[in-house]
């Protein structure tokens, strides 16, 4: 294989740790950035160092923000305190809010329970949750927002059973068929969920 300048290697190495990115598109993007004007690449460059500097966890949720110590959204006194939504990562905070449907506050787990790849509760934000939700009375529902996978599932099955003692709703996503699916072809499973979760016209 050939050994290309030690900038572009470094860069290509650098940019094959990102998920989904093997060593030939890595390659592929250190020579399209090649081709982009000097001030293209500093302004890159800026922002990924700036991401370094500048984000910090949200002390309470453990969502990413720009302010430091506590987020804009658990600062913010119109959202309803009584509910709590539990996700995986920060990036579902944004999906969630997309939909316009959902005011009140977070909790971001960190991931989901996974003992084939040493994911386990002390691995996760667990403790944090218990705790916060022991010490905030004001909370009585619990949505528990993760994938309909394995993985998503066990998560929801243990935190279920850690929450129970605490007296408050715990729930989950509605799960059934999507938009513009045909009967014919959905699963089991899916069709089953559907048919529990239907809802009075």
């Amino acid at each position: 294989m050939r050994r290309f300048p030690e900038p572009i290697q470094n860069a290509a190495a650098a940019l094959a740790r990102l998920p989904g990115v093997g060593p030939k598109t890595a390659l592929r993007y250190v020579f399209y950035l090649l081709k982009q004007p000097k001030a293209d690449i500093e302004s890159v460059a800026r922002a990924l160092v700036a991401l370094g500097e500048r984000i910090q966890t949200c002390s309470r949720c453990y969502t990413y923000t720009a302010g430091g110590g506590v987020c804009e959204i658990c600062t913010d006194a119109r959202r309803d305190a009584s509910l709590l939504c539990v996700v995986e990562e920060s990036r579902d905070i944004a999906t969630m809010e997309s939909t316009d449907a959902y005011k009140g506050l977070y909790h971001v787990l960190g991931g989901t329970l996974n003992p084939i790849e040493g994911v386990t509760p002390d691995a996760l934000r667990v403790r944090e949750l218990v705790e916060r939700v022991r010490a905030d009375e004001t909370i009585r529902e619990i949505i528990l927002a993760f994938s309909p996978n394995v993985q998503g599932e066990t998560t929801i099955l243990y935190l279920a059973k850690q929450l129970a003692p605490f007296g408050r709703a715990v729930t989950r996503l509605a799960r059934g068929l999507p938009i513009g699916a045909s009967i014919e072809y959905a699963d089991e499973v899916t069709l089953g969920d559907a048919l529990k979760g239907r809802r009075t016209m």
